[in-house]
């Protein structure tokens, strides 16, 4: 099933489950496995976000945009910020270019972005 055929709560839930699985990969100390769930739960959490409200959000730049709407929204500049920190783990899947101390601290900010996400869409 590709993104633009999964719903809301499709991504809604992916978003939580890839949170679950980049615990338990950091858990198991792979780092780049669990920069990738950890990117993939921030993504979806914009994906389904996005597909609630009928925005675009099939390309990248769209996903941005949809970050960037939620901040005005909701006088919310924390969610373009924590966006940015979960590329970086994405990043980090292709490069290993994470310290383990960036890791630990960066972690709880996209696993709150994911929430905050989640808490948004409660409330639509």
């Amino acid at each position: 099933m590709t993104k633009e055929e999964m719903t809301s709560e499709e991504h809604a839930r992916t978003a939580l489950e890839f949170l679950d699985h980049s615990n338990r990969e950091f858990a198991a100390g792979d780092a780049l496995q669990g920069s990738e769930k950890l990117w993939g739960a921030a993504s979806h959490a914009v994906l389904a976000i996005a597909k609630q409200r009928n925005w675009r959000f099939g390309k990248y730049n769209a996903r941005l945009a949809a970050v960037d709407r939620l901040a005005q929204e909701y006088n919310d500049p924390l969610l373009v910020a924590s966006f940015s920190v979960a590329q970086k783990f994405h990043t980090n899947f292709y490069r290993d270019s994470m310290e383990d101390d960036e890791i630990a601290r960066d972690r709880p900010i996209v696993e709150h972005f994911v929430r905050r996400i989640m808490t948004i869409m409660e409330l639509d």
